[in-house]
């Protein structure tokens, strides 16, 4: 019996577009039509529609583009990153300016594609996301380690109960600490000999116990937690 969930034996990318033009939408789904590993489930215009069909389809994926009014893509990050957080979202036609791309990260966003990016760059991003490699240009990973140092400095502040190592079980502080080293998600796994699932739930609690949104702010805690020890 064929796994339609498999392609050549590899898993198959499910994909949720969001965009307020249609005819868009469209022209992404032709372009990533050709590649077997990636299959498109519908497209989205708004928040609302992207929710539902992320509620009712099992998605691994969303593409959204910074299009949305109203701030709309950012706010749908910041949804799908509280409500559905094995979904990952990537950002699509954003200019590198560095403090837009960090809003982006800091919401959840797991990858973006500039708006200059080629569609092989487009396929490689949803590629390396889904196996748990968030892409980032050099420019944007140095301002996410000055941010890092910033959110660290400022959580020690306001908030030091919740950066006590006990918050967290063993395991939870061995996989962030992994994450403060910019480990993947797989390479995670490979290190600690578990499943990917299993790691990704590792995350959701760590984010869910640190009450942050994103694995940049995971990280912040860990630098806060050892500049204690």
């Amino acid at each position: 019996m064929i796994d339609k969930n498999k392609s050549d034996g590899n898993p198959v990318i499910r994909i949720l577009l969001v965009h307020d033009v249609v005819l868009m939408c469209n022209v992404i789904a032709a372009a990533l039509e050709g590649e077997k590993d990636l299959k498109i489930l519908g497209c989205a215009t708004n928040i609302e529609e992207a929710q539902k069909m992320v509620e009712k389809e099992d998605v691994d994926i969303i593409l959204t583009s910074t299009r949305l009014p109203e701030n709309g893509s950012l706010r749908l990050t910041e949804l799908i990153r509280a409500l559905h957080p094995t979904v990952e979202v990537i950002v699509l036609g954003i200019s590198e300016n560095k403090e837009r791309v960090l809003q982006f990260i800091e919401a959840g966003a797991a990858g973006y594609v500039l708006k200059d990016s080629s569609v092989d760059d487009l396929i490689n991003t949803i590629r390396a996301v889904y196996a748990g490699q968030p892409k980032v240009s050099p420019q944007i990973a140095s301002a996410m380690m000055e941010r890092i140092s910033q959110l660290a400095q400022r959580f020690s502040s306001i908030n030091p109960g919740l950066t006590e190592p006990d918050v967290l079980t063993s395991r939870e502080m061995e996989v962030l600490t992994l994450l403060g080293k910019g480990l993947t998600n797989q390479e995670i796994a490979d290190q600690l000999v578990i499943e990917v699932g299993t790691v990704k739930n590792h995350v959701h609690n760590i984010l869910n116990k640190l009450d942050v949104t994103s694995r940049e702010k995971a990280a912040a805690y860990l630098a806060v937690i050892r500049s204690k020890e």
